[in-house]
């Protein structure tokens, strides 16, 4: 039986070997060790899709052993399923804390704990596989973690695909809680903030390309991450002479946070498919 994967736990050099599915970062702020899923032959194309999920808080809680998914076996069966459907290879690459990547999912929206590990991981997996270009694709904190890609430099993301993005902690919080979003936060939110690593404030690090699209979709009904905020980061991105597409979609009742129709590894899929770019540009 297919075990299942560890959450928050240290990174372990001992479990995590130099092979498939696994990621051994020995980073100046302490060693990581990522997990990643695709079943599909990953040498396969030149460009990869990297798959980065939402916030996962419910599952902090849950024996591993009930949180649904939780095996090697059942994350790469759905990056096979991904990878079908977009007609390219795709890798979901389980954030810092979650799924068998070390460190604590709490901790998140952090530089050292982990965009910095994301970072890092990227790095490993174009040495791994001769990856070209990347085609990054994120949900609520997994576009955020995308967006945070941008703005550290990088110059192998051909395409960024954020669905339902979360920017402007702060405000965020303020608005979640009905009030003033220019009203006082509390003492512990700012702290908490100030730990946090926001890729609106840095949008001025991401290097140009004019090759390269970032697309922000999002409902403007979306009650968990505002989308008012997904359009300020468009419009800095597009203020700064990046190409951005910031597109509404239908989200699904109540919250309107998850998007209907999978628009976001359609909008993926078309990045990876140069030969679509070519006839859309």
């Amino acid at each position: 039986m297919d075990a299942p994967l560890p959450w928050g736990q240290p990174a372990d050099r001992q479990t995590c070997p130099d092979e498939d599915s696994y990621l051994w970062l020995p980073l100046a702020s302490g060693a990581a060790c990522l997990r990643y899923f695709g079943a599909t032959d990953l040498r396969s194309a030149p460009t990869l899709i990297v798959y980065m999920r939402g916030d996962r808080d419910q599952s902090l809680t849950v024996p591993w052993a009930k949180i649904e998914n939780n095996t090697r076996q059942a994350q790469d069966a759905r990056a096979a399923l991904l990878s079908r459907r977009a007609g390219v290879p795709v890798v979901i690459l389980a954030r810092p804390g979650t799924y068998g990547s070390s460190g604590d999912h709490r901790q998140r929206r952090r530089m050292a704990e982990e965009f910095a590990p994301i970072d890092a991981g990227l790095d490993v997996l174009k040495r791994r596989y001769g990856v070209k270009h990347f085609v990054l694709w994120g949900h609520s904190g997994g576009a955020t973690a995308a967006a945070a890609m941008l703005t550290l430099g990088r110059t192998d993301i051909r395409c960024a695909v954020m669905t339902s993005s979360t920017f402007a902690y702060l405000e965020r919080w303020r608005m979640r809680r009905g009030e003033d979003r220019e009203g006082p936060s509390t003492p512990k939110e700012i702290r908490l903030a100030a730990a946090m690593y926001d890729p609106l404030t840095h949008v001025k690090d991401i290097v140009p390309d004019s090759k390269r699209t970032v697309y922000l979709l999002g409902d403007p009904r979306d009650t968990v991450t505002p989308f008012e905020f997904q359009a300020r980061f468009a419009d800095a991105l597009q203020r700064a002479g990046h190409n951005v597409v910031l597109r509404e979609e239908s989200g699904i009742p109540p919250g309107f946070h998850d998007l209907r129709g999978d628009v976001g590894l359609l909008q993926a899929s078309k990045c990876a498919d140069q030969r679509s770019e070519t006839r859309t540009n």
